[in-house]
């Protein structure tokens, strides 16, 4: 009697043990939130969207996305993963983007360092902004019209560049702007102040396009569906400025990061230059790890 009392308690041990064994497979890996808090980054409506990734062992590991950073963001991953973290990075995802794999737009980088908490900055992984400068002056150098400078902006000055800006890390470009009223219009994408930019897609014809960024806005090519503006579009008395653009975005408005801007008067020619005021904010932030 005692041995069989025995091997049935025996047994009903076995099978408490094994429940609780699969209740553990059941629930799976412990997960855990990181909290981030940002200054500076503004809401996302483009399409795109931000991204964080915790770096394990050297190797990236994705979070959730998201598009609005205001308040506390709580961003869930393994537990495993958080506490193994060495350090921290943001980045703007582009539109249609659905894989596991960082993209070069990185625009915030922190290290923990040890502790729980990173402070995250945006020099070490897009560029220091804290010098820049600029001038511009409205032309038309791209066609053989004498008297029509108003309708285009160069960034040049005394046959040189103009801009005074530190060079970006990959994913990013620069890229200027002039704001019509109605329509801002991108004047091109670019990595260098010294070469021609990546547009003049409103040039004229006749002339030459000089070896520096800038646009003239004199035609509106039949392949660009540009509607609410009529061309040629004057650039005196408007807005002209710079921003840094996550440049696979895929997105056609301007970027938030905005390290030059001016005025355009209504003089024109090279013996006019207009100088550009320096705007040094770019985001900042705090990512926080559970204790």
């Amino acid at each position: 009697m005692m041995k069989n009392k025995m091997m049935a308690i025996g047994m009903v041990a076995l099978g408490l043990l094994g429940t609780i064994s699969c209740s553990s497979d059941d629930d799976g890996p412990a997960t855990g939130n990181i909290s981030i808090e940002t200054i500076g980054l503004e809401n996302l409506t483009g399409g795109t969207t931000y991204q964080g990734w915790l770096i394990v062992d050297g190797k990236a590991v994705p979070t959730a996305r998201f598009t609005n950073p205001a308040g506390t963001v709580n961003l869930s991953a393994l537990l495993s993963d958080i506490n193994n973290a060495t350090d921290f990075v943001l980045t703007i995802e582009p539109v249609g983007d659905n894989d596991s794999t960082p993209s070069n737009a990185k625009i915030l980088t922190g290290s923990f360092n040890n502790s729980n908490s990173a402070t995250l900055n945006f020099a070490p992984v897009v560029a220091d902004i804290s010098n820049t400068s600029g001038t511009f002056f409205l032309a038309t150098p791209t066609d053989d019209v004498a008297d029509n400078d108003e309708f285009g902006v160069w960034f040049i000055e005394n046959d040189a560049a103009s801009l005074s800006l530190p060079d970006l890390a990959t994913g990013w470009k620069y890229e200027g702007w002039v704001d019509f009223g109605n329509k801002i219009i991108s004047t091109g994408t670019f990595s260098e102040v010294d070469v021609t930019d990546d547009a003049n897609f409103f040039k004229g014809s006749g002339g030459t396009v000089p070896s520096f960024p800038g646009e003239d806005f004199l035609v509106i090519p039949s392949q660009i569906p540009l509607t609410g503006i009529t061309f040629p579009a004057a650039v005196t008395s408007k807005r002209v400025f710079i921003t840094i653009e996550p440049f696979e975005d895929k997105d056609p408005n301007p970027f938030f990061i905005e390290p030059l801007s001016g005025n355009a008067g209504i003089t024109t020619g090279a013996a006019n230059p207009v100088s550009m005021t320096s705007n040094t904010a770019v985001p900042s932030g705090r990512v926080t790890r559970p204790n």
